[in-house]
């Protein structure tokens, strides 16, 4: 048998097809090969070539695409800034939890993908950045100035302090690739404009008026009829969110109250003398100098011929007001541009150290008493000034010092105090991270429990947000170990520990089966309600009146409102978000309406007439504004739609194991 086998595979039809299948295991063999190698990417972008859009993405077709991955440290270090940046942003109320959710690092990812193809399609279509595009961008960083201009020994000290340190090249490159990131979108966002058409449109609509009457409906009446189980079970199929039990804890803590702690016992004068030696230059009174000033005001952004003459002035009022005899607040009275102090002669009162810009603070405190200085050139124009008085800095006694020292040190040794006793009892935590009680009998405090409670309900300090985000952090509930210090206010802190967990769960029927019938019966009586409103918007809108209806219903007379601006809470937003939604009446008629109240009950209204916004109540000024912020408005637009339109182009692969 083996004989015949043998002879049967050494043809050459059996060399054919053993070629044939040595082929497809070939591949089969390279892409396990290759799968098996260790992906540091997230996502990995695919576009086809611009000359073959619709390429198939197989081989060897494959080879014309561009082949881009995003890296998982470049979503590393995007996903810390982000985290830096909200955390600043939103202080303490920042959720690390919410953040570190699988959506938050989905959509912190996609904004990198975004930018991604972005940069593709920019360099697909010839858009470059050049060398002058990059020095502007890095001159016009706030960080690198001085004084507001390019300083290059900062620039180089900022690079030093990057972590990690970044030299020149490195940060260009940076810098360009960012700039070639948003070049397709900065030019797309700046292309939008708004017609003066388009703006007068605006305008009328932003600053329409409507004079519309409202008559009140009565609350719906309740619905007492009988809900069949077939209606219990489909409402509760179709709202399970309705019914879905929060997440809950339990909790233990202990509270370390400064304000209960034993008294610190005060400092005597010796320390408090030791003190003020050390600390002497603090109780120094600052030098203040009595000023006038006359200013000759130009524009930081006149031309040169304007500063120059401004400048020239400044000089001949200096010279004028140096000479023997002169007058100088009624040279100031006469000549400055300072309307706050003009009226008296230039006064600008004792100025201490900060008080003024730095050009002026500089040559002032450089004067001597009674001199009066040269022109001095700030942000304002041309000074100048005149010193006065010098009133010398004085140095305060121990005893005039002596009330500042105690308070001072007292809050110093009450938060030394504080920081030992919480110190001792983080170390006996530790001792047995997953129990409360020996801690707290050893430290003399109660051991108090609080719970269940959700996000929602919580009270006393389990309200707190800090308390919250600890008590319902994942290694909270899984390790089950007593917290870290949980700082609640100044010198109030709370140690805790997660004793209970329930996850967020659906509740079965039985057990909200009357909340689903009262439910029911809430939306059935809501819809007889609005049918009931549609009927009386169609009698109106056939010629009744809303006074006719309400006499036949018994209520009282509506409500006439003249002149309802747009926005306006007439009684509900939600009321004129409707009073504004309906068509202009047309002449000798009226445009009716309803809308519901948050407790239920309607507002039939009736529009009668529509007033346009004039367009000449608003100034010019505001009027370009305005249209410069819609136009901005709708490049954002324009980036987003061009941003799905080429995310569509290309082929987007997320490895969800790396994020």
């Amino acid at each position: 048998m083996l004989q015949k086998l043998r002879d049967k595979t050494s043809g050459w039809i059996a060399t054919v097809i053993l070629g044939l299948l040595i082929i497809p295991f070939a591949f089969v063999g390279i892409e396990q090969y290759l799968g098996q190698r260790t992906d540091t990417s997230v996502a990995r972008i695919d576009a086809p070539p611009t000359w073959w859009p619709s390429a198939p993405s197989w081989w060897p077709v494959s080879v014309f695409w561009t082949h881009e991955k995003i890296g998982v440290d470049e979503f590393r270090n995007r996903f810390e800034q982000e985290r830096q940046q909200r955390r600043a942003q939103q202080g303490e109320a920042f959720d690390a939890r919410a953040f570190e959710s699988a959506d938050n690092k989905r959509a912190i990812l996609d904004s990198l993908i975004d930018a991604r193809v972005q940069e593709i399609a920019a360099q697909r279509q010839g858009l470059v950045v050049s060398n002058a595009m990059v020095q502007k961008a890095i001159m016009d960083v706030p960080g690198f100035q001085v004084d507001g201009k390019f300083n290059y020994d900062r620039y180089k000290l900022a690079l030093a302090s990057l972590a990690p340190p970044q030299s020149e090249r490195q940060f260009e490159e940076n810098v360009r690739d960012d700039l070639q990131r948003s070049l397709l979108a900065v030019g797309v966002g700046s292309s939008n404009f708004v017609t003066s058409a388009e703006m007068d449109r605006l305008l009328r609509l932003m600053g329409e008026q409507r004079d519309v009457a409202l008559l009140m409906l009565p609350p719906p009446a309740a619905d007492t009829a009988a809900v069949s189980a077939a209606e219990i079970q489909q409402w509760y199929d179709t709202h399970t969110a309705q019914f879905r039990a929060p997440e809950m804890v339990e909790i233990e803590f202990v509270e370390v109250d400064g304000s209960k702690l034993p008294a610190v016992a005060p400092a005597d004068d010796a320390a408090l003398r030791q003190r003020y030696e050390q600390e002497k230059n603090r109780f120094v009174e600052a030098e203040q100098r009595l000023a006038s000033h006359i200013l000759v005001r130009v524009d930081e952004k006149a031309d040169a011929a304007a500063q120059k003459a401004a400048e020239e002035k400044a000089k001949r009022l200096a010279e004028q007001a140096k000479a023997q005899g002169a007058d100088f607040a009624a040279l100031a009275r006469a000549n400055s541009d300072d309307t706050g102090s003009q009226a008296t002669g230039g006064d600008l009162g004792w100025v201490s150290k900060g008080m003024m810009v730095a050009p002026f603070e500089n040559a002032l405190f450089a004067m001597q008493a009674g001199e009066v200085s040269g022109p001095v050139k700030s942000e304002f124009g041309w000074h100048v000034i005149q010193l006065r008085e010098v009133k010398t800095g004085a140095q305060e006694s121990f005893e005039q010092a002596r009330e500042t020292l105690a308070r001072e040190q007292a809050e110093a040794d009450r938060d030394r105090a504080i920081s030992e006793f919480t110190s001792r009892l983080v170390d006996l935590t530790l001792k047995n991270p997953t129990s409360l009680a020996p801690s707290a009998r050893e430290m003399n405090l109660p051991l108090q429990k609080l719970g269940p409670f959700s996000r929602a309900n919580a009270q006393g300090i389990a309200a707190n947000p800090a308390v919250q985000r600890v008590a319902f952090s994942e290694d909270a509930i899984q390790d089950g170990n007593i917290s870290d210090p949980i700082e609640i206010a100044p010198g109030h802190s709370v140690l805790l520990r997660v004793t209970a967990h329930t996850p967020e769960r659906a509740q079965p029927l039985a057990q909200v089966r009357e909340q689903v019938i009262a439910a029911v019966r809430a939306d059935r009586a809501a819809k007889a309600a609005r049918k009931d409103a549609e009927a009386l918007v169609a009698r109106v809108n056939g010629g009744e009146t809303l006074d006719a209806i309400a006499a036949s219903k018994q209520l009282p007379p509506p409500q006439v409102l003249p002149g309802v601006p747009r926005g306006a809470p007439v009684p509900d937003a939600s009321v004129a978000h409707a009073i504004f939604a309906v068509p202009a009446p047309a002449e000798g008629k009226v445009s009716a309406g309803h809308a519901a109240l948050p407790n239920g009950a309607i507002v039939l209204f009736a529009v009668n007439k529509v007033t346009p916004g004039d367009l000449a109540t608003l100034p010019p000024q505001q009027r370009e504004m305005l249209q410069q912020q819609i136009a901005q408005v709708g490049g954002g637009d324009d980036v987003r739609a061009l941003v799905n339109a080429l995310r569509k182009r290309v082929k987007v692969e997320v490895v969800e194991q790396n994020l």
